[in-house]
């Protein structure tokens, strides 16, 4: 049975948060560990964190599941809403600008043998 995680309203670029999350998806839960344990991204902690949950969630659910054939089934990255901003610009006048947000969600599942 699938298990899922999912985080909302972390505070980085879409974008960005897709380049961690393309590392690891179809891989093992282990092995996508200590992928995200060596990436040196500000993202990575959180996704760690996400894919633990998700490993938490696997077992919570069903006792006899084997946490080293779980795989990351599906991992995607959703853009959140944009907090607008503004930065001073010459002359008094003002730029806007957009602050990011990304939804980031995982689903393990058993490998089939």
């Amino acid at each position: 049975m699938p298990a899922r995680a999912e985080v909302r309203y972390v505070r980085v670029s879409p974008r960005k948060a897709r380049l961690v999350v393309d590392l690891i998806r179809g891989r093992k839960a282990g092995e996508a560990l200590t992928i995200l344990r060596t990436t040196n991204k500000r993202i990575a902690p959180v996704i760690e964190k996400l894919l633990r949950s998700a490993i938490a969630n696997a077992e919570q659910s069903a006792s006899d599941v084997d946490v080293d054939k779980l795989i990351i089934q599906e991992a995607y990255v959703n853009e959140g809403p944009r907090m607008k901003r503004i930065r001073p610009a010459p002359m008094g006048r003002a730029h806007r600008y957009q602050r990011r947000m990304a939804h980031i969600a995982i689903t393990l599942a058993e490998a089939s043998q």
